[in-house]
């Protein structure tokens, strides 16, 4: 603990407490990272309403919304290699076609 002091008179004015507490704290958010981000005004809408409606704060639905879509962009690679991985293997012309069809519509849309 220490004691600030008022330095025209020497008498101490305020006191600030630090413990070992407040220090073990900074080290569990230490593995955090604050971000700031803008979002449009129609995202922000939803993100209120998904909230609002589960009853949670905004930080915890976008890192919830952000979780999920990193999962689904994982989901979608293991997707592509797979069929990359079928493509390859395939040796009947028909189902090369219809694989190479598949790709194109997994890297172009459609």
């Amino acid at each position: 603990m220490s004691c600030g002091l008022d330095a025209g008179k020497g008498e101490s004015r305020t006191k600030t407490v630090y413990t070992d507490a407040m220090a073990a704290g900074k080290r569990v958010t230490a593995r955090q990272v604050r971000r700031s981000v803008t979002l449009s005004r129609e995202v922000a809408k939803h993100v209120d309403a998904i909230a609002k409606r589960q009853r949670l704060s905004d930080n915890r639905v976008l890192m919830e919304l952000i979780e999920e879509g990193i999962e689904a962009r994982k989901r979608k690679e293991r997707t592509f290699f797979d069929l990359a991985e079928r493509f390859r293997g395939a040796s009947d012309p028909k189902e090369v076609k219809a694989l190479g069809e598949q790709m194109g519509r997994f890297l172009f849309g459609g």
